[in-house]
């Protein structure tokens, strides 16, 4: 079978799926370890047996639900290259839309920023490609979610301090009661309703429980953030939090509740309301 026909053959099995030209040229690529230009210049060129046999299996676990991207081990971030596993979030797109007004807000010069519930480093490590001065640190629960943090900063030369630990427990150094304080606090925290209907859909069903799901519904880390940041932010210190899109009222209210200015909430690239940020004081 040449490329252009495992091509097709992949995108006509995976045609009820949401995107199945871009899944089969995620599989072909990742399969002949070759950017996507090889296969549109060499769709003549022929498969091996082995090589057919390992894409059929992919196939039949892609139909099963399993997501392209556990299948590959690999999911692209901010133009960044970022191993993925079963046991972190697959980063989305509209995640980006939190880096871009983090980067709006970061003040000149060094400064350093935290990540909370960091997954797969995919915020922190968008954040210290483009500000290669910041001190960006990244925190996660799941030591290995901790663990593929680190692996991907050192992959792609972006040293970030990843610490393990829940939300703000991890900064404070044994040796000492002080904790770092921080230009800016970004975070993508679990906010999904435990009964919500899609944590049975989709690529949702392969990723953990306890990076989607909160209690209160899906506001209880959402607002332990949102109390605990003062305390850790510099005067004048942004936080910022993705957030599911019928969250934006609660979540804006959480942050006024705690005395935070310039509070407003941005939409992601479908519209939807996504990210509520909000300053401390000066």
């Amino acid at each position: 079978m040449q490329i252009q026909q495992a091509r097709a053959h992949i995108m006509a099995t995976l045609a009820g799926g949401e995107s199945p030209r871009a899944d089969a040229d995620a599989l072909l690529c990742h399969l002949l370890e070759c950017r996507r230009s090889y296969l549109m210049t060499w769709p003549e060129r022929e498969l091996d047996a082995a090589q057919l046999a390992t894409l059929q299996g992919w196939l039949e676990r892609r139909l099963n639900g399993e997501p392209i991207a556990h299948l590959i081990g690999e999911r692209e971030f901010w133009s960044l290259p970022l191993k993925v596993s079963p046991a972190t979030l697959i980063p989305r797109p509209d995640t980006e839309v939190l880096v871009e007004q983090a980067l709006g807000r970061l003040p000149a010069g060094p400064c350093a920023v935290l990540d909370l519930g960091t997954g797969t480093g995919a915020i922190a490590l968008a954040l210290k490609s483009e500000r290669p001065d910041a001190d960006v640190w990244a925190v996660d629960r799941m030591p290995a979610a901790a663990a593929l943090a680190r692996a991907n900063s050192a992959a792609l030369g972006l040293p970030i301090e990843v610490r393990d630990g829940s939300w703000f427990e991890p900064l404070v150094e044994p040796s000492s009661s002080k904790a770092p304080r921080f230009a800016m606090i970004v975070s993508n925290p679990p906010y999904i309703d435990g009964a919500d209907p899609h944590l049975d859909e989709g690529d949702v069903r392969f990723e953990p429980r306890s990076a989607l799901v909160a209690d209160e519904q899906g506001l209880a880390d959402i607002r332990l953030i949102v109390a605990g940041a003062p305390a850790h932010l510099l005067p004048g210190g942004w936080l910022l939090l993705e957030h599911g899109w019928q969250q934006g009222e609660a979540v804006r209210q959480l942050l006024l509740q705690q005395g935070y200015l310039q509070v407003e909430t941005v939409r992601d690239y479908g519209d939807n309301e996504r990210v509520t940020l909000g300053r401390l004081a000066q």
